[in-house]
């Protein structure tokens, strides 16, 4: 993973580094006093340069050293956290180029001036040779030499392994489907590799895809010791084992271009590496890169030299851009799950409300109808008159014009209205849960039930009232014959 913030984008906005040099490559002090660190190891990652001298303590048979004996300590090169002594050809060097630049003596008129400007312009670029005299060899101008104008410091993510974590990062050449598909037949071979001992287990911590059809595999060696118990081996001791020329030959085979142990790297390591100033890069623009770092605990400032450097983390960076979208796609499609499952639930919780209230009415039925059965033939006691007088009340506030009753009349003229618009507009339907249609039905069953019992009250009460007038009017004659 990589945090690719640079000091100064590409070349454009490179210009303190430019107009620095443009101003000083001819001052000779500035050119000897930096010391040149020609061991900076950061390429692919960190780490690459380090455990160089763990490969020859490791016992016959690749016991790692067992369990109960002393652990051989990492021994970092020299090349990577300490700035080496400066030989007399490296002085050379530094003497031709300077001649290179300012003063060669090729041919000894005005054209040497030309040919200072030619090798000045190649030094800028990066590549190229310097001639500057014909007795010495001309100068190779690299994307290293500190006068190089295409570099950049970019940041990376610090490794936060343990040694005793025991990871070992190895690039395969391979794409990352075969690598899967095949991962179990990739086990076996790690473990002829280190020996077939049957006392480790060669473990699998992650594939992740890399440009350029590349595949990064994480493992781990598991050692089992008679006694039961278990450990992983140290990083640096598996590192320094894969770095033999014999198993280093083998792994090549297996189509692995790169391993490296993932370890943490000390506090004292950082801070030696942020002192230095790698090859070829100004201290000011590395000054300026660490009090840019975003992230001092988590980031490192590491340097991009040329075109191919500042491609390779381009890629790198679109691959983790396109895995981090891959998961934020995966993390969408379980929200839109979730989401759906949270609108069945609330539909089922819904319904289960709707059941709830269907029982508690009927459970309300059966209480009333044994409630009467157990007093049938007592008094209305005082409690249960008082309760006949609330809901007397009751029933006369809804039935009231102004209050519920005319409410309801309102929703009912609404109801018969958006009926009619529906019966204009037959593409519109409307569909009423089960629970709820059967629950209209009923109530409508009860109300037909009462009408009906009520318009047999008015029948009955009709008949007598009839009878009561055809017994009036026969009993008027005869009271009228005695009165005459």
């Amino acid at each position: 993973m990589f945090y690719s913030k640079c000091s100064f984008t590409m070349f454009c906005s490179s210009q303190v580094l430019f107009s620095y040099y443009s101003q000083q490559f001819l001052v000779f002090p500035g050119l000897f006093g930096a010391t040149q660190n020609k061991g900076f190891g950061f390429g692919t990652s960190f780490g690459t340069g380090t455990g160089t001298g763990l490969g020859t303590g490791l016992g016959t048979g690749l016991g790692f050293g067992g369990f109960g004996t002393q652990q051989q300590q990492t021994t970092l090169g020299s090349g990577l956290f300490s700035q080496p002594t400066q030989t007399p050809a490296q002085s050379n060097q530094l003497i031709n180029t300077a001649s290179a630049l300012s003063a060669p003596t090729l041919l000894g008129d005005e054209r040497d001036a030309i040919l200072a400007k030619w090798n000045q312009l190649q030094a800028f670029w990066g590549t190229g040779k310097g001639y500057f005299n014909n007795n010495i060899a001309p100068v190779e101008f690299t994307q290293e030499n500190p006068f190089c104008r295409f570099k950049a410091v970019g940041y990376s993510l610090m490794p936060n392994n343990k040694d005793e974590d025991g990871l070992v990062v190895l690039v395969f050449n391979r794409k990352e489907t075969d690598i899967r598909s095949q991962q179990q037949q990739l086990v076996e071979s790690l473990h002829k590799i280190l020996g077939g001992n049957q006392t480790l287990t060669v473990n699998i911590e992650g594939v992740k895809t890399m440009p350029d059809d590349q595949t990064e595999v994480i493992i781990y060696v598991v050692e089992r010791s008679p006694n039961g118990t278990s450990r992983r081996v140290p990083a640096t001791t598996l590192y320094a084992h894969f770095e033999q020329a014999n198993i280093k030959s083998s792994l090549q085979q297996l189509g692995v271009s790169l391993s490296m142990a993932r370890t943490e790297l000390s506090p004292a390591q950082v801070k030696q590496l942020l002192q230095n100033p790698p090859a070829g890069v100004d201290p000011i623009i590395w000054e300026q890169a660490k009090v840019d770092n975003p992230d001092p605990d988590k980031l490192i400032p590491v340097p991009m030299v040329g075109f191919k450097e500042l491609l390779r983390r381009l890629k790198v960076q679109d691959q983790m851009t396109k895995q981090h979208q891959t998961r934020l796609d995966i993390i969408s499609e379980d929200i839109s799950e979730l989401q759906k499952n949270q609108t069945t639930t609330m539909a089922k919780i819904a319904q289960y409300k709707r059941k709830l209230m269907a029982l508690s009415h009927r459970t309300l039925q059966v209480l009333i109808k044994q409630e009467i059965q157990r007093k049938s033939g007592y008094a209305i006691q005082a409690d249960e008159e008082q309760l006949r007088v609330q809901l007397d009340t009751i029933q006369c506030e809804l039935n009231a014009p102004t209050q519920f009753k005319g409410r309801l009349n309102e929703l009912m003229s609404q109801i018969r209205m958006q009926n009619h618009f529906g019966a204009v507009r037959a593409e519109e339907r409307y569909y009423i849960d089960a629970d709820l249609l059967r629950e209209i039905k009923q109530h409508l069953k009860q109300q037909q039930e009462g009408l009906s019992h009520l318009i047999s009250i008015i029948k009955d009460d009709l008949e007598d009232i009839k009878l009561i007038e055809h017994g009036l009017n026969e009993s008027i004659p005869i009271r009228g014959g005695v009165f005459s």
